[in-house]
């Protein structure tokens, strides 16, 4: 790889995909500088990091922990910043090269538009930003030149399928493990608890994620992203079930060919692609051995089941603010959802009911998104109060 050292901001540091970052890099220190750090609320594990990876600024998003983090990192002559607007600030700044987007939710909207203003490469982890408003993002990517390379284990797979590639793409399929009630069956479904919802087979994730997994609406919001990363109509965008998470995703061609990317579980792998393109380089993960596999099994989903599947699909053809929409609901429901407030069946109905009270905008500008966004969260609060 290049010599010159990659100078990275990371968004979301404390969180999962944040810590598996200051991981990679901590392998590589030859071959990356962390700049900019920024967390939401964990100050205690930001202020942590900055001591190890020593950054050049860092922010603390809940400006009530500024002070705390701002006293121990003083004596470092650490930088230290309070709020979201100065995460996009200071990423989009001239010391940094790449940013890593890995801010949980709608919440990383705004700091990833900055930094595409800037024309930074985007390590996108963040499939909200591409979910609530992915013809803004898209166009705006073009028009200043900033590039984004997916770190979701799917799109990344998708994205090193198609290095090298001139065929027309005829299918992209997207794996998904099933997560945890891939085999309950769906009668279940009604006493299913926060606990089971949070035991995912095959990935360690953040809270919100696994819950998305559960239901499959991490699977939705990925249908989308893929449609927009890959400039792809969403009919050919199609799902499989592969519950040993060996193969992340594939690319099927014009000529019936199929491309797949392969490997343990392990969302550093995406994450150090990301982060070195075009180039790979050694990580320590465990390698795959075809002999130890005992089988490779695929299914088709069962949209009754998982409907936020199939919500998803539909939220993307009618277009517009509607996957933004989707996406708020989702949020406030799984939020829910893990506060015990309503049952893990609720969530698709509160998305749905949501999208119903939602003033359709067919072409909606980045205030737009920002409107439907906080309206929406605010519907989907008042059904889960209403208990639906």
């Amino acid at each position: 790889m290049e010599q010159t050292k990659r100078r990275i901001a990371i968004l979301g540091s404390t969180g999962s995909i944040g810590t598996q970052t200051l991981n990679v890099i901590s392998q590589h220190p030859d071959l990356f500088q962390v700049e900019l750090l920024s967390a939401g609320s964990n100050a205690q594990l930001l202020i942590q990091q900055a001591k190890t990876y020593n950054p050049n600024a860092v922010v603390i998003c809940n400006k009530d922990k500024y002070q705390e983090v701002k006293e121990a990192l003083t004596p470092l002559d650490i930088k230290v910043f309070a709020g979201v607007e100065s995460a996009g600030e200071l990423a989009g700044a001239s010391n940094i090269d790449m940013v890593v987007a890995s801010m949980v939710g709608f919440s990383g909207l705004a700091p990833t538009i900055a930094a595409i203003k800037k024309g930074k490469a985007i390590a996108l982890a963040n499939k909200e930003t591409l979910v609530a408003a992915g013809s803004i993002i898209s166009k705006m990517s073009t028009e200043h030149n900033s590039p984004i390379i997916p770190v979701d284990s799917e799109h990344s797979a998708i994205f090193q399928c198609l290095q090298g590639e001139k065929a027309e793409i005829e299918k992209l399929l997207l794996t998904a493990s099933g997560g945890p009630f891939f085999s309950l069956p769906i009668e279940k479904f009604n006493d299913i608890t926060v606990e089971q919802a949070l035991n995912h087979p095959n990935w360690k994730m953040g809270s919100k994620v696994t819950i998305d997994s559960a239901t499959m609406m991490n699977k939705g919001l990925e249908i989308i992203e893929a449609a927009w990363l890959f400039n792809i109509p969403i009919d050919r965008v199609e799902v499989v079930i592969h519950p040993q998470s060996i193969i992340h995703s594939m690319v099927q061609f014009s000529d019936g060919s199929i491309k797949a990317q392969l490997g343990y579980p392990d969302m550093r792998v995406p994450i150090q692609y990301a982060l070195s393109y075009p180039y790979r380089i050694k990580l320590d993960t465990p390698r795959l051995s075809f002999p130890d596999i005992e089988k490779l099994t695929f299914f088709a989903p069962d949209l009754t089941k998982y409907p936020c599947l199939a919500i998803a699909y539909e939220a993307f053809r009618k277009g517009g603010n509607i996957p933004c929409a989707v996406n708020a609901a989702n949020e406030v429901a799984v939020a829910a959802f893990l506060n015990s407030e309503i049952k893990f069946v609720h969530i698709p109905q509160i998305i749905e009911k949501t999208i119903e009270k939602c003033n359709f905008v067919a072409a909606p500008s980045v205030e737009d998104i920002f409107a439907t966004d906080k309206l929406s969260k605010a519907v989907a609060k008042e059904i889960v109060r209403q208990n639906l």
